[in-house]
């Protein structure tokens, strides 16, 4: 890792307007991810689709999105340190925008999927740039104020796509997600791109390198160790909370569980929990000592969830905000990513980890399914969400604390 010439310091209004940026980005990013699970049903059956077909055209809809997302995240990641972090912020929010737009007005099936697989391109960009962004400009002690703004408002997100989904038909809700995205380019004004990238341009240094980071056997195992440290909040998410109502009827709740009160309490947690988190470790000046609280009390959170069948139905639905809560630690984890790779390789790293993240849950739901038959659906989720925490737990122990780090250096 080499230093390189320490950069100019940003002004507290032009970071404001940047944190405000990535922050309403993140919003916008999560409306549209969760609003096609919300949307899925009702448009998909206004396209003349039976019950059956729903459910296996809802599935590969998701599964084009996913691909899109994991193909942006390599993309937007490499272009973000080799063209500049501003650059793929407002083009990933404008491909996810127009996408969303453009929902709103299929009636083909085909459409349908490439618009989301567009989407799912765009959407793997946003995050991951704004974070390194904001993490690069803010000075070195309150970059965590900046990634806690960033989640906290990102994942009301899903409580407005949950809100208006619920509230209008499925067309209005993809076209108020696409006017959202593109008045927000508007605030492209006034932005500026991170003084530390700047500054790497006076160096011959390598950028973007996406397969260096398999190349090299110390980045190898820093990288693989921040995407499993994040593993646990997609279990959370992509199992405990989705399966909600039959995780309940398996652990013996009385009544009905309701699915989409589940993810809206999920992701009410999920906000304040990335709040929370970002206020401990600023507190505890450590990001690895908050990420370990929070994983611990998320252990506890879940062996309680599927084993205490004394819940009511709206008791059950509120655990979910409490799971939302402690796996809320979506911020700091990726902050942390970011802070461990030098200025050439940040954009890639902060961008492509959170896409692995959520691409994990396919393998976890595939493992939660594949041993229910045996284990029963809570013996199953308990199974997977243990391997899950003892492998961010061992991630998280093998990384270097990086509070305060200066990130003016490269690999």
């Amino acid at each position: 890792m080499l230093a390189t010439t320490p950069p100019k310091t940003a002004s507290t209004r032009s970071a404001a307007l940047l944190v405000t940026v990535a922050a309403l980005g993140y919003f916008v990013d999560v409306y549209d991810l969760i609003l096609f699970g919300v949307v899925r049903t009702p448009s998909l059956k206004s396209l003349g689709l039976s019950d059956a077909e729903v459910l296996r055209q809802g599935l590969r809809l998701f599964d084009f999105q996913m691909a899109g997302m994991l193909l942006g995240g390599i993309l937007w990641g490499v272009l973000g340190d080799r063209r500049g972090r501003k650059s793929v912020l407002f083009g990933s929010i404008l491909l996810y925008s127009l996408a969303n737009l453009l929902n709103g007005f299929i009636s083909d099936l085909n459409v349908y999927a490439l618009l989301r697989f567009l989407a799912g391109i765009g959407l793997a960009g946003e995050l991951g740039a704004g974070v390194t962004l904001v993490n690069e400009t803010l000075p070195k002690e309150k970059r965590g104020y900046g990634s806690l703004l960033i989640a906290g408002v990102g994942a009301m997100g899903g409580v407005a796509a949950a809100t208006v989904g619920g509230l209008t038909d499925w067309r209005t809700a993809y076209i108020i997600g696409g006017c959202m995205g593109l008045a927000l380019l508007l605030l492209r004004v006034g932005t500026y791109e991170s003084a530390v990238f700047q500054n790497m341009g006076k160096s011959s240094v390598g950028r973007g390198d996406f397969l260096s980071l398999f190349t090299n056997q110390r980045r190898f195992f820093v990288y693989l160790n921040c995407i499993l440290i994040g593993i646990p909040i997609w279990y959370v998410v992509g199992v405990l909370i989705l399966f909600s109502p039959e995780l309940a009827k398996a652990v013996g709740v009385q009544g009905t569980v309701r699915g989409s009160q589940a993810i809206l309490y999920g992701y009410v947690g999920l906000s304040l929990g990335d709040i929370a988190c970002g206020l401990l470790s600023q507190w505890l000046r450590s990001r690895k000592k908050a990420i370990y609280a929070f994983i611990a009390v998320t252990a506890a959170v879940i062996v309680l969830y599927l084993t205490w069948p004394g819940f009511t139905p709206a008791q059950y639905e509120l655990m979910c905000l409490a799971l939302g809560f402690f796996a809320g630690y979506w911020a700091m984890f990726i902050t942390m990513s970011s802070e461990q790779f030098g200025t050439n390789l940040r954009a890639t790293v902060t961008t492509t980890v959170p896409n692995f993240v959520r691409g994990a849950v396919i393998p976890i739901t595939w493992g939660f399914r594949g041993l229910a038959p045996s284990l029963g659906l809570a013996g199953s989720a308990l199974l997977v969400g243990g391997i899950c925490v003892v492998l961010a737990f061992f991630a998280t122990s093998r990384l270097a604390e990086s509070f305060g780090k200066d990130l003016n250096f490269v690999e």
